[in-house]
């Protein structure tokens, strides 16, 4: 038996629960099945909470199947294929599912909201409505966040990747927070891909603007000091220079997964007091998983607006690094 994993699928199997409790009975599952009856397991914690915070070939879609179990459910199709003795497959999984979708949306608002702007400047003057909010935000994150940290002579090109950066990485993580939905940044496969992508930006940056000079962001090699102490500050430091570089994708992956799961773990965690401890811990558990919900929806603002700030933090520090 699947159960739906959010707070409103599990809404109904709750208060089955404290029905069955106020009327000094055992709950359903729990009930000596018939003989020749089929047996069902009763959920217990890791049972609701697992299937949310790991990926897996199961979509969740949302019908009534019976008073318990509002979800049903799609398997994902596999698409095995054979490197040397291993078998990969490279079909798609919930998460995968997610992430498309958060980019759909992305690209849907953008345009859609880019054509509304231009609309409504030429009728009017001005833009309006959603465009006109939209627009405030963007020009704000531009001129107030990215452009004073990426730098000047340049910097303004990167202003479309980290701003692309922030929007991608809300969706994701507000997707968490619908019924059915899926927090893909709660991966830590999808945190890495997207730092190892800003690192090869970060890079690509220190190239274009430093030219040779970038050779000096992996050998240090101070050039204001005699030779004899250049040799052995640059024997000393130049694995810590390499090792910075990786350092920030590595902070970058940690911070946006730890962050966007541990919400999670800790809303489903209360939840599952219910299933130990009984209906009446409902009475304290269901408020305090509301209120954390409620709270990861600032963190999923939070989140985003950090993760493309650093970004935009380590384009800028590596495109100055002549000075």
């Amino acid at each position: 038996m699947r159960l739906g994993l959010r707070s409103l699928t599990i809404a109904p199997a709750l208060f089955a629960l404290m029905l069955a409790s106020a009327a000094g009975t055992r709950p359903l599952a729990a009930q000596e099945p018939a003989p020749g009856a089929e047996v069902h397991k009763a959920l217990g914690p890791a049972d609701v909470i697992m299937p949310h915070i790991t990926d897996s070939k199961h979509l969740e879609l949302p019908c009534i199947k019976s008073w318990e179990e509002w979800a049903c459910g799609i398997t994902l199709p596999t698409w095995n294929v054979h490197i040397g003795n291993r078998v990969i497959d490279f079909g798609p999984t919930k998460h995968v599912v997610f992430l498309f979708l958060s980019a759909l949306l992305v690209a849907l608002v953008v345009i859609l909201t880019a054509r509304a702007h231009v609309r409504h400047t030429h009728a009017i003057g001005r833009p309006k409505g959603f465009a006109a909010g939209l627009e405030a935000v963007i020009l704000y994150l531009r001129n107030e966040i990215y452009l004073p940290v990426l730098g000047g002579h340049g910097g303004e090109k990167y202003i479309p990747f980290v701003l692309s950066l922030f929007f991608f990485v809300l969706f994701c993580n507000l997707f968490g927070l619908v019924p059915y939905g899926s927090t893909a940044t709660g991966n830590i496969s999808v945190t890495m891909t997207l730092a190892l992508i800003t690192f090869v930006v970060v890079e690509a940056a220190g190239m274009r603007a430093l030219g040779k000079g970038y050779l000096n962001t992996i050998i240090y090699w101070p050039h204001d000091m005699p030779l004899y102490m250049k040799l052995p500050l640059s024997i000393i430091l130049t694995p810590v220079e390499l090792l910075g570089k990786f350092t920030k994708p590595f902070a970058l992956t940690i911070r946006l997964f730890a962050n966007m799961i541990a919400g999670h773990v800790i809303i489903l965690a209360l939840i599952g007091l219910i299933f130990m401890f009984g209906a009446l811990v409902a009475i304290a558990a269901i408020p305090m998983a509301l209120f954390i919900m409620v709270l990861e929806i600032l963190v999923a603002f939070i989140q985003a607006f950090i993760f493309s700030l650093l970004a935009s933090v380590f384009i800028g520090q590596i495109r100055a690094a002549h000075h």
